[in-house]
């Protein structure tokens, strides 16, 4: 099995795949805060480039090209068996994203290309940065890589330190190997070639990619939209988080996993059932500690069980009411007859099967029920405990 970009996967395995690469000089951390909202909606995959973070330097060589990196970026889609994906990138991350929309439109949902370009400057010096990492390493990039990554007004010291650290850990064939691919890569005749839906993002104090770049982008993908985002200069996603997300999830909207449908379907079950104003008290009552298992029976008793087809609310609700009579769960069971009467059934109903209840689970058991029935069926007792 041949080697591959390192990678991590965040988020629900069932839902809509979306791929996230990075700058050049960074990790998949430069995603950081990102992931775990776009993880509620997508399952999420970031890559490091070869030399960068977690992967090998000798997955590429000299005169590697951006279609190289795609290939790379191809096989972990492969591995992960996603047939088609959303893509996000930043900078070389986004020039990724662009030749995969080009040389491989079937496998992209959508696009969203960060602080990036068609052709990033004169070749010239990326092969003389290429030259000067190959003999130096990456040292003196990172003494300046602030200056090229961020605007003046951005602070943050220890996230600034966190991905200049990065920078001063890639490999330098690695690195020098995407210099290469930056130097050979020109997509500005085959931009009218992407078809999947484009959002470009530029921020408007980018000295590496300025927002002229972004602009030529979008005047060569047809219908691409357009962000630009002040205070922002490279690593956008970075420095603007939040805007950064916003715009992401616009364009590439927030799905529903199969989880998130199945507690959707539940949650509109459970208030048809026990009504709006039991369900919202237990909504309003939610701990810590409870979160879990409400999301729980709202998924998988409400969801799962009580939306199938094979028997109507009427006849759920009678053998809802045997089982609570048989285990002697008082307070479900007067929630129950409520939710009997509101599925259809008369208390003349209910008083039946109670009545046959008696028969096999019991007279005590079955007076009991009745008990609790009666005082639902005929007080003025609002509910206040179950699910």
């Amino acid at each position: 099995m041949s080697p591959l970009l390192h990678f991590v996967v965040d988020g629900p395995e069932d839902a809509p795949s979306l791929l996230l690469g990075p700058s050049l000089g960074t990790s998949l951390a430069v995603w950081d805060a990102q992931v775990s909202a776009l993880a509620r909606y997508y399952r999420v995959v970031r890559w490091d480039l070869p030399g960068h973070g977690g992967s090998a330097a000798d997955l590429v060589g000299a005169g590697a090209t951006v279609a190289d990196l795609a290939d790379l970026v191809l096989a972990v889609a492969d591995r992960l068996g996603l047939a088609r994906f959303g893509y996000a990138g930043i900078s070389i991350g986004g020039a990724v994203g662009a030749e995969l929309a080009v040389s491989h439109p079937e496998r992209i949902d959508s696009l969203t290309l960060i602080c990036s370009s068609a052709r990033f400057g004169d070749p010239q010096g990326w092969r003389d940065r290429a030259a000067q990492v190959r003999g130096a390493g990456t040292g003196a990039l990172a003494a300046s890589a602030a200056g090229r990554w961020f605007a003046p007004a951005f602070a943050d010291a220890e996230t600034i330190a966190a991905l200049v650290g990065d920078q001063r850990a890639a490999d330098p064939e690695g690195y020098a190997a995407c210099c290469d691919a930056l130097a050979g890569y020109d997509l500005r005749a085959e931009l009218d070639r992407i078809s999947a839906p484009t959002l470009v993002i530029a921020g408007r104090q980018d000295i590496a990619t300025p927002p002229s770049h972004a602009r030529e982008l979008v005047d060569g993908i047809h219908g691409a939209g357009l962000v630009e985002i002040p205070g922002a200069a490279h690593l956008a996603p970075v420095e603007q988080p939040g805007a950064v997300l916003d715009a992401l999830l616009s364009h590439f909207g927030r799905p529903q996993s199969a989880d998130a449908a199945r507690h959707a379907a539940g949650m509109a079950v459970r208030r048809a059932v026990l009504g709006d104003a039991h369900v919202d008290r237990a909504v309003a009552g939610t701990t810590a500690l409870t979160a879990d298992f409400q999301d729980f029976i709202t998924r998988y008793a409400w969801g799962e069980i009580w939306t199938r087809p094979g028997l109507d609310r009427r006849t759920r609700s009678c053998i809802t009411l045997t089982a609570l009579v048989a285990g002697g769960h008082h307070a479900e069971l007067a929630m129950h007859v409520r939710a009997a009467v509101r599925n259809g059934l008369s208390a003349e109903e209910i008083g039946e099967v109670l009545l046959q209840i008696a028969v096999y689970c019991g007279v005590p058991a079955a007076n009991a029920a009745f008990a609790v029935a009666n005082k639902v069926l005929y007080s003025e007792d609002d509910d206040k405990d179950g699910h």
